[in-house]
C-alpha cells in the first residue's frame, strides 16, 4: 500500500482544508458536473456526498471532496482532476490525514464497505450503497470501528488491489473481512458502472449482500 506526505496546507496559497474546501464551486453548470457525469454519476449523486468543483486545484481543474474522521471532523480535501497529460498527477491531497471520503453513511454502514477511490464510492452509491474510500490513506481508528463488524473490501480486481485487501485484512483483524470484486472483466467499480450499467451493477451487489446473508 503507498504511503502519501501529504502537504497541510494548499501550496503557495496556504490555505487549510477547510478554507480551500469553503471556496469550492457547486457541481451543477461547471466543468466538474460534465467530468462526474461523463463517468456515470448522476449530479445529484455527486453533490450528496459533498463533491464540489475547484478550478484551480493547485493549477488544473478537479473536483475536491472532503475526509472525515471517525467524529465527522473535516481531516483532508482530496482532489480528482479532470484530465492529467504526460506525468501529471491524476490526483491531489491537501491536510494532515486521518480522514476518509464517506459517501451515504459510510461507517454507519452494515457492513461497512470499503473501497479505493472516490469514485469508486459514488458508483456504489449510485448503486443504494454507501462505502469509505480510503485513496491510498491511512485513518487510525479504522481498525477499532470495524471491530466486531462485517467489512467487505471491494479494492481493485488487479495485483494492487489484492495487496491492498491483504494489507486491510491485516488490519482489520478483529472485523469479519470478505473480498468484493466488481463484476467480471471490469478493473473497478467506475469501470463497471460506465461498461455495464447501473442495474448490473446493482444486482451485483445485491446478489453478493444475499449471499453474504446467507452465509452469517
Amino acid at each position: 500500500m503507498l504511503r502519501f506526505n501529504d502537504p497541510l496546507l494548499m501550496p503557495i496559497t496556504l490555505e487549510t482544508p477547510h478554507e480551500r474546501l469553503a471556496r469550492g464551486l457547486p457541481l451543477a453548470g461547471s466543468p466538474g458536473e460534465l467530468y462526474v457525469e461523463r463517468r456515470s454519476i448522476p449530479l445529484a449523486v455527486a453533490d450528496q456526498a459533498g463533491v464540489r468543483f475547484d478550478p484551480d486545484w493547485q493549477g488544473r481543474p478537479a473536483v475536491i471532496t472532503p475526509m472525515y474522521d471517525l467524529n465527522g471532523n473535516l481531516c483532508s480535501v482530496h482532489g480528482r482532476y479532470l484530465q492529467q497529460l504526460g506525468n501529471e498527477n491524476k490526483m491531489f491531497t491537501i491536510g494532515p490525514g486521518g480522514g476518509m471520503v464517506q459517501v451515504l453513511g459510510g461507517i454507519k454502514n452494515d457492513p461497512i464497505i470499503i473501497v479505493e477511490g472516490l469514485f469508486d464510492a459514488l458508483s456504489l452509491a449510485v448503486c443504494g450503497y454507501g462505502s469509505l474510500a480510503t485513496v491510498g490513506r491511512h485513518a487510525p481508528w479504522l481498525a477499532d470501528i470495524c471491530a466486531g463488524k462485517k467489512v467487505l473490501l471491494g479494492f481493485d480486481a488487479n495485483k494492487p488491489g489484492e495487496a491492498d485487501v491483504k494489507h486491510y485484512q491485516s488490519l482489520l483483524k478483529n472485523a469479519n473481512c470478505y473480498r468484493i470484486i466488481p463484476p467480471h472483466h471490469c478493473k473497478d467499480w467506475n469501470t463497471a458502472l460506465v461498461k455495464r450499467g447501473a442495474a448490473v451493477v446493482t444486482f451485483w451487489l445485491r446478489n453478493f449482500m444475499n449471499n453474504l446473508e446467507h452465509r452469517s
